[in-house]
């Protein structure tokens, strides 16, 4: 991140679930929230995308068809993450790096869970400036202001008032590809120690694949650059490293397909990114 800014690649995050939304082409997928939370000016951009004409020249039909396949890959993201939820049924929600994340105010599910929101302060001031707009259908949302440079995790939360003898599931979906083992290793530390037996963690992946090289020189102009990736026996080892007993792990691509063919098809490019679900013993 950028000093000062909210984090880039949460904003297109949310603009591909926009975009998702609006073209409805991804199965049990829907996210009426995430055109709210956008920056007006990246909102206005999605709009007029989304109100565009067909183009016709190549260059145009490409960016076109790009935006439309990232779309799918955060509808089939984002569908994979709620069921899990959905499933684990839990009192408490914890969505680490949560940016412009809107389950608190979109799924109905969690009317009985406390959800907290993690993030940096300049994130997360941008977003409850623009949240207040929406009414959460969570039980309870609170914000839970992290700068990792400076501040501890274990601290905050339990200053927010999240109860380590009661179930808690934790969503750590665009995150951890963009931090080192050791600091990934150390949240998962936390984690554990505030993890009730049952509690469920969600977790979004990079495996390494040549597609990252691409990719990295991308995100790092946006001030978020790639710093780890696994392939998946190594994230088992780790997550039972820590008492976490992974349920399911599966690629992007693997997803899209059990949603729809045209949605494994839009995904393919995407195997690198896995999704694992594990559970503490």
């Amino acid at each position: 991140m950028k000093p000062g800014q909210e984090s880039q690649t949460s904003v297109l995050v949310c603009a591909d679930r926009a975009v998702a939304h609006q073209t409805a082409q991804v199965p049990r997928f829907s996210d009426p929230t995430a055109l709210a939370l956008l920056p007006e000016d990246k909102r206005q951009e999605v709009e007029r995308f989304l109100a565009a004409p067909e183009p016709t020249g190549l260059k145009a039909r490409m960016g076109r068809a790009l935006q439309l396949a990232r779309g799918h890959m955060m509808g089939a993201r984002t569908v994979e993450i709620d069921e899990a939820v959905r499933q684990a049924g839990h009192p408490q929600l914890v969505i680490l790096g949560a940016g412009l994340d809107g389950r608190a105010w979109r799924m109905g599910e969690l009317r009985d869970t406390v959800v907290f929101e993690v993030d940096h302060p300049d994130t997360q001031r941008a977003k409850r400036a623009r949240a207040d707009k929406l009414t959460p259908v969570a039980r309870e949302v609170r914000f839970v202001p992290v700068d990792f440079t400076r501040d501890k995790l274990e601290e905050a939360l339990r200053a927010a008032g999240h109860d380590a003898d009661r179930p808690t599931t934790w969503i750590w979906e665009g995150v951890v590809m963009y931090l080192t083992r050791d600091q990934i290793a150390a949240t998962l530390e936390v984690l554990a120690r505030r993890s009730a037996v049952g509690s469920r963690l969600i977790i979004a992946y990079h495996r390494p694949a040549l597609i990252l090289n691409l990719l990295s020189g991308w995100v790092r102009r946006l001030g978020e650059p790639l710093r780890s990736s696994f392939t998946a026996p190594a994230m088992r080892s780790l997550l039972a490293r820590f008492g976490f007993s992974v349920v399911r792990d599966e690629d992007l691509g693997t997803i899209g397909t059990e949603l729809a063919p045209e949605v494994g098809e839009a995904t393919r490019s995407m195997r690198h990114l896995r999704i694992v679900t594990a559970d503490r013993r």
